[in-house]
This record gives structure tokens, C-alpha cells and sequence, in this order.
């Protein structure tokens, strides 16, 4: 009898254990997650990993809370005479443009006046006072003719004091920079011109309504592609009545050495990836790289001309993590993983083409495969803990094996996910700064203008340069040839090469 308590009270402490493991390797990776490095490169010679990482001294809390203000003082400022809209002390430069009638016979005609619209124009470091004359003139010896003035040039919106310049640089500091707008208007203060952030902000729309069409033709363009690779991020956002911020996603479509698109929803549903496609009669067959969420295969259960890619960079973190755990073990693994990365630089160093790719990886690169599936089969039947750090590595592999061995059999495509995720830094980067997103609507402006953005970083074009060049001229362009002014287009101009037109 004493034997059999015995055996049950050392199976309890085993178990206990065994959830006492689980529960340190859970803190460990969250104290990687927040403390330690993001890199998951290792010496191909090292068996013992890394050390447990240190923590990181916490920050001091600092009280950032408005303080009250006093009614009388707030009473008194809403006396004070309101500030011009356009400071008088900027430089001016004054533009005098006659109608045509007057430029061609200038002898038949006497002015009489003029009408003057003020803009607020920005150059780098400095702004600048844009004063458009209008003169009106009449013909002479004939008193009862119509006065005719030169009409006013294609702008963003009428009596809008800001020019493309202003906008284009808002936007750049905004999607670039990630500056929020508060301290853009802060700088601008600084320069001797003060904006409210709702006037940044609202301007900012401004562009991002305009540069729509754009992005409608890189979304046209990633419709039309037989491989994409997909990802989606949480960005916070605000909701009235809901008393605190609410989390929506911008889900990402890239096309690897191509464009990127942003689309904005409020879920992360399967709805997400429809809305990245076209009309969904209209789906051309496509590869999709992604990570193993279950909102993906779940989305292409039904659809034959749909193929499923998995990402061997998701699978290599979720051994690294678990590189605690059985240390000999997971460094075999990964170095394995690592002799596959290995071949991939090769093949790009060489600049391969997708037939050499897909030789060297069928010759290469499977048996390698073969090697950790057999190993991963033998993992799966020993007793390893499913909720450990090892256990879900294993089950992960395992369920995305297939979608894993896609890239051996289609030299077209990449091993990992890595390059969409490239994508989405600079979106988090910038929620780093700006926290949230002022509304629901305003999720798919920011869609916008991150796509136009970083369609410009990849060729290395200036966004500002390129920006302020297009909100000029959008407004004098129908919609349909709004493809030439996409940001690769644009650069193919300037280089004096021809346009690619949409299909």
C-alpha cells in the first residue's frame, strides 16, 4: 500500500514538474521577446546556444497626465484676435499669370483690377508665401464687355491654402519619418508658422484621396500576380463610445523584388485576404506564402487555383526558441535549416533564374528536407510535452510540412516569408510614435499612403521629390492614366524608359 502512494506521489511531482517546465520556458521566451536580440543567427560550430538572456533595467515611470486648465486663462485666449491664416512675415513669391485673350493682343486691352489667391508652399527647411495675381482685364473702347481673367490652375481643393509641397512634406514626415502630427506642429511652430494637427491631419487626407487612384493601380497589378505573399499586423485605432482603443490590421500583399499593398480592416477574419483579391469570379490561380494562421488555409479550402505556401522562417523561430529545452537536439535542427538558407544565398549571389533555382533545390535542398521529416516523425512519437516550447515546434513542422515542400518543386518562389515582413516594419515602427489611428476611416488613408511610400523606398526614389510632383499634377489627369504615375513608372520616365501600361 505503501508502495503504490509512493509511485502515485512521485507520478505527481513528475507532473507538476513537468508543468513547472513549461511554465519557465514561457516566461524565458517572453523575456527574450521583450529583453533580448531579435537576430536567430548561430555559429554553425556551436552546440551549447545562447545563454538565458538578461533582463533589461525597467524604465522609470514618468507622469505625462494634462494638467487642468484654468477657465479664466482659457476665457481670455478665446478673446485674442485670431492669427492671420498665412503669417505676413514669409517670403513671397508672386506669380502673374494673363488670360490668353490678353497675351495674344495686349494693345486692345486695359486691366482693371486683379484677383489674388494666397497659398502656403513649403520647400525643405523653409516655408514659403505662393501669391497668384489674376489680372482682369477689358477691352478697350467697349464698356459694356465681360471682364476676363487667366483661370486659376488645376489644385488639390479650391480655397485649400496648402500647396502640393506642404502635403507632400506632411506626408513624408508623417509615413517616413513617423512623426506624429503634433510634432510636426510643434517643428512648424518653431519655424514661425502654427497649424493645428486636425489641419495636418485633414491635409494629409487630402493627399491620400488623390494618391487613391495610384493605389488602385498597384492593387490592379497584384491581382494580376501568380505569387504573393501575405501577412497582417495589429495597428490600434480609435472608436467613439467605446472608451478605449480598438485593434484593427493591415493585412499586406507583397510581391517579392515587386510592389507592396496595404489594405486596411477592422478584423482578422478570412475577409481579410478576400478583400486582397479582385472580383472573386476573377481569381487567376496564384501562390500564397504565408505563416501557419488558420484563417489562410481555412480561405482557400474551396479553391482549386489557389496553392498554399508554409515559411521555413516561422518554423527555424519556434526551434530557436526552444533551444533550452533540448539543446544538442534543437542545434542539430538548426543547423539544418541552416544548410538550406545556405543554398539560398548561393542561388541568389549567382542571380539564378527560376529553372536553376528549382534544380538545385530538387537536387539539394530535398534531401535535407527528407532528413528533418524523418526526424520530426520519430519527435512526434516520443514523449514530448505538446504545450513545451519543443512540442509545439514539432507539432508546427509537422502541420505545415507540406506547404513547406511547395518551394522544392517552383523556382519562382522564396523559401521564407521574410520579405513581406520586411513590408510591415515601417508601419510598426511608426506605431511606435503615433500609438493609434485617429478613427475607423482613417485606417485604409493610412492603407494609401504607406503603399505609395514604400513602393517609393524600394526603388530609392525621394518621396517627398515624388509626392509633391504628383498631387501637382493629378488634378489635371484623368483617372485612367493614373498607372503612369505609379512610383515605378514615374522612375522609368525619369530614366527615359518606356511606360508599362495595365493589361
Amino acid at each position: 500500500m505503501e508502495d503504490d502512494e509512493r509511485q502515485h506521489l512521485l507520478g505527481e511531482i513528475a507532473k507538476r514538474d513537468a508543468e513547472i517546465a513549461v511554465l519557465k520556458q514561457t516566461i524565458d521566451a517572453l523575456c527574450r521577446r521583450v529583453f533580448g536580440k531579435s537576430s536567430e543567427q548561430l555559429d554553425p560550430a556551436q552546440l551549447e546556444l545562447f545563454d538565458a538572456p538578461k533582463k533589461a533595467p525597467a524604465a522609470d515611470p514618468a507622469d505625462h497626465g494634462p494638467a487642468a486648465e484654468d477657465p479664466v486663462r482659457r476665457d481670455l485666449r478665446r478673446q485674442q484676435p485670431r492669427p492671420p491664416r498665412i503669417p505676413e512675415h514669409l517670403s513671397v513669391i508672386e506669380q502673374v499669370p494673363d488670360p490668353p485673350e490678353v497675351l495674344a493682343a495686349p494693345d486692345q486691352w486695359r486691366r482693371i483690377g486683379e484677383e489674388v489667391r494666397e497659398q502656403l508652399d513649403y520647400k525643405p527647411g523653409r516655408f514659403l508665401r505662393i501669391r497668384l495675381v489674376r489680372g482682369k482685364y477689358v477691352r478697350k473702347g467697349d464698356v459694356l464687355a465681360r471682364p476676363v481673367v487667366a483661370p486659376l490652375p488645376p489644385s488639390l481643393l479650391d480655397r485649400c491654402i496648402a500647396t502640393p509641397g506642404l502635403i507632400a512634406e506632411i506626408i513624408d514626415n508623417r509615413f517616413v519619418c513617423h512623426l506624429p502630427y503634433y510634432r510636426q506642429a510643434e517643428i512648424f511652430t518653431r519655424q514661425g508658422v502654427s497649424f493645428h494637427r486636425k489641419t495636418l491631419c485633414d491635409w494629409a487626407a487630402l493627399g491620400a484621396h488623390w494618391l487613391s487612384s495610384i493605389y488602385r493601380a498597384i492593387q490592379h497589378e497584384h491581382w494580376r500576380s501568380r505569387y504573393r505573399q501575405f501577412d497582417e499586423t495589429p495597428v490600434d485605432y480609435l472608436a467613439s463610445g467605446s472608451g478605449q482603443a480598438q485593434t484593427g490590421y493591415l493585412w499586406t500583399s507583397n510581391i517579392p523584388h515587386g510592389t507592396v499593398v496595404y489594405h486596411w480592416r477592422a478584423g482578422r477574419d478570412a475577409g481579410g485576404i478576400t478583400e486582397l483579391f479582385g472580383d472573386p469570379g476573377d481569381t487567376a490561380p496564384c501562390t500564397i506564402q504565408c505563416d501557419g494562421y488558420k484563417a489562410y488555409p481555412a480561405w482557400a479550402r474551396d479553391k482549386q487555383e489557389i496553392t498554399l505556401m508554409g515559411c521555413h522562417a516561422h518554423v527555424r523561430r519556434k526551434f530557436f526558441e526552444a533551444k533550452d529545452q533540448q539543446p544538442r537536439l534543437v542545434a542539430w535542427i538548426l543547423r539544418q535549416i541552416g544548410h538550406l538558407y545556405r543554398i539560398e544565398k548561393e542561388l541568389r549571389e549567382a542571380k539564378a533564374g527560376p529553372a536553376l533555382r528549382e534544380a538545385i533545390r530538387v537536387s539539394h535542398s530535398r534531401m535535407i528536407h527528407r532528413r528533418l521529416k524523418k526526424l520530426f516523425d520519430r519527435l512526434a512519437l516520443r514523449a514530448i510535452l505538446p504545450k513545451s516550447s519543443l512540442g509545439k515546434a514539432v507539432g508546427h513542422a509537422i502541420k505545415e510540412w507540406s506547404k513547406l515542400e511547395v518551394y522544392l518543386g517552383d523556382g519562382r518562389v522564396e523559401i521564407d516569408n521574410n520579405l513581406v515582413e520586411n513590408a510591415i516594419r515601417p508601419t510598426k515602427l511608426g506605431a511606435k510614435n503615433w500609438l493609434f489611428i485617429g478613427c475607423r476611416e482613417a485606417g485604409q488613408r493610412a492603407a494609401i499612403l504607406y503603399t505609395v511610400v514604400e513602393n517609393c523606398r524600394r526603388p530609392g526614389i525621394d518621396t517627398r521629390e515624388y509626392l509633391e510632383d504628383v498631387l501637382t499634377r493629378l488634378p489635371d489627369m484623368m483617372a485612367s492614366n493614373a498607372v503612369t504615375l505609379t512610383p515605378a513608372n514615374w522612375l522609368r520616365a525619369r530614366q527615359g524608359k518606356p511606360i508599362r501600361k495595365a493589361a
